[in-house]
Formats: C-alpha cells, structure tokens, sequence
C-alpha cells in the first residue's frame, strides 16, 4: 500500500514527486509512456526561470529526477492501463501489476499529435516542433510553416509572425475549424500565407540533421511541389492522456481532466497535475506549478485522513 502514486514523469510529475518525497510520503513515480514528458522532446528551455543561460529540456527533466529521487522518490518504468478509482484505496494496473494507493496525482501529460511522417518524427527538437511559445524564438528572421486549420494553428501563426520572416499556414481542407475571429485575424496578418488544400508529405534536412525544407501536396490537383522551410510547427492538437480513467471522473469533450478547484479532480483522494488538465497554458512553469499545488494538496489529504 502506497501513500500517493504519482503517474507521469515530466515536470508536473516530478515536481509533485520532489513535494510529496520532502514531505515523508515516499511516493511512486510511474513514469509514463513519454518518460520526462514533453521536454523530453525539446532541446533549448530558455524560458524556465533560474536559467540564465538556458538548459536542455531532457536535462531539465532529469535534474528534477535527481532531486526527488533524494527525498526518497522512487521512480518505475511503465504505464497505467486500468485503474479502479471506484473505491479507496484506488487501484492500478501498471503493465500487468496491479498497486495501490491511499492517494493519486494524475500528472500524464497530453501528447502533441503528429503528421507520423518518418521523416518528421526524425527531426522533433531540431526544426520541427508543436509549441510555438516554447520555440518560435529560435527562428528570428527565418522561413517558418505551421500546419492545421484550427484555433491553435492560428494563434501559432499569429505567434510566430513575431520572429518568423513569413509564416506559411498549410491546412489540408479550403475550410478552416478555426473560430470566424481567429482565422480573419491570420488571414489578416500581412506575414502570413495560408495554403490549402495541402499536405506535408516530406521533411527535409538536407543530410544537415536540421529542417531545410519540405514537400507538399496540393490535394485536389496532386501537384507536388518544395518549399524552403527552416522550422515546421505541428498545430493538430493534443491529446490528454487520459485513457485508463474514462467514465470514472468528470473528463471534458477532448478528454481533458475537469478541475473540481485548486488540483482536485471529481474523486476525492484523486489530484491533477500539468498539460492533462491545462490546455491553455502547456509550459515547463505551469507544469512545475501544478505539480506542487497537487502534492500539497494530497498531503493535506491524507493528513486529514489520518485524523
């Protein structure tokens, strides 16, 4: 039996881990399917505080590790595949092993969805990417591309128009998903270029391990053409990890956990941490900051439990 169990190992997990291990309450790290999250896929952090110089997400990531593996935080290799949040103390399948715990942080992220083009999966971190606050400053003055025909794919464009020499907006429909206000605001915008209906069908890099160029597909003519490109942004959307908990909490539409206040989810004993509930913010800080009002708030949990 386990005081709290902490699923997901990127900065909102670690960070509950650190809080919780400092705290005596010898937590389960479960590192999850991306261990160290989604900065594991980032190469530069230049925005997490403390930093002056920058860090390597991976780095970042392990450092946090480090620090609760000191307090006594145990990590595991693996994944949730079914829970039993029905009664206390909560129940989980990790790979086959079932484990309890008097306490839970869902702290699972949500995973960036992808072309699942080899050649773009290749050169995640080195020129493509599916956060543009986290990177577009990386491509001051250069060539940039984001594809989708979403909010998301808007606000990025708009966003990267900031750095970017232009921005080339690619949607595979001549119909946008955007809401009216978002897309007049991209269509707007003199530095962006909007072409549909079109398909990246290939990343490119030259031999140079970093984005050139890719090829797209004009999809109603199937005329295939190249275009120079030194960064390319994947605004598809996310998906929250959310999976093993479906039909025993309160998720949103998307899948997204649904705050019940501070980090509470609809189960008590239950806590959210990071991008499995934040589809707004998605940042390093944000993460780290909901991990330790997670933590803190299962303490106080099982504090009173105890009582």
């Amino acid at each position: 039996m386990h005081n709290v169990v902490i699923i997901g190992s990127g900065c909102a997990g670690n960070t509950a881990a650190i809080y919780t291990a400092r705290a005596g309450l010898n937590p389960i790290v479960i590192a999850g399917h991306e261990p160290g999250g989604q900065l594991s896929l980032t190469t530069e952090v230049e925005n997490f505080p403390g930093f002056p110089e920058g860090i390597q997400g991976p780095e970042l990531v392990e450092n946090m590790k480090k620090q609760a593996q000191r307090f006594g935080a145990e990590y595991r290799h693996g994944t949730v595949i079914e829970a039993d949040l029905s009664k206390k103390p909560v129940r989980l399948n990790m790979d086959g092993e079932w484990i309890e715990t008097r306490s839970l942080i869902i702290a699972s992220g949500a995973s960036a969805r992808w072309l699942n083009l080899p050649s773009e999966q290749k050169l995640i971190g080195h020129g493509v990417s599916s956060c543009a606050t986290c990177d577009g400053f990386f491509y001051r003055g250069k060539e940039i591309m984001v594809v989708g025909g979403g909010d998301t794919a808007m606000e990025e464009a708009n966003f990267l128009t900031r750095f970017g020499r232009r921005v080339t907006l690619v949607h595979r429909r001549n119909e946008f998903r955007a809401s009216k206000i978002m897309l007049d605001r991209a269509m707007a915008n003199p530095k962006i270029e909007i072409v549909t209906p079109a398909a990246v069908q290939e990343v490119e890099d030259g031999g140079t391990g970093l984005v050139t160029g890719v090829t797209l597909k004009n999809l109603e003519t199937g005329e295939v053409w190249r275009r120079e490109v030194d960064g390319l942004f994947v605004a598809i959307g996310h998906i929250p990890n959310t999976k093993p908990f479906a039909g025993q909490m309160d998720l949103d539409a998307d899948g997204y956990i649904v705050s019940h206040g501070g980090a509470r989810t609809s189960v008590t004993g239950v806590f959210h941490a990071g991008d499995v509930q934040d589809r707004v913010y998605r940042q390093a800080i944000t993460a780290a900051g909901a991990g330790c009002m997670a933590a803190i708030e299962a303490e106080r949990y099982l504090e009173a439990e105890e009582h």
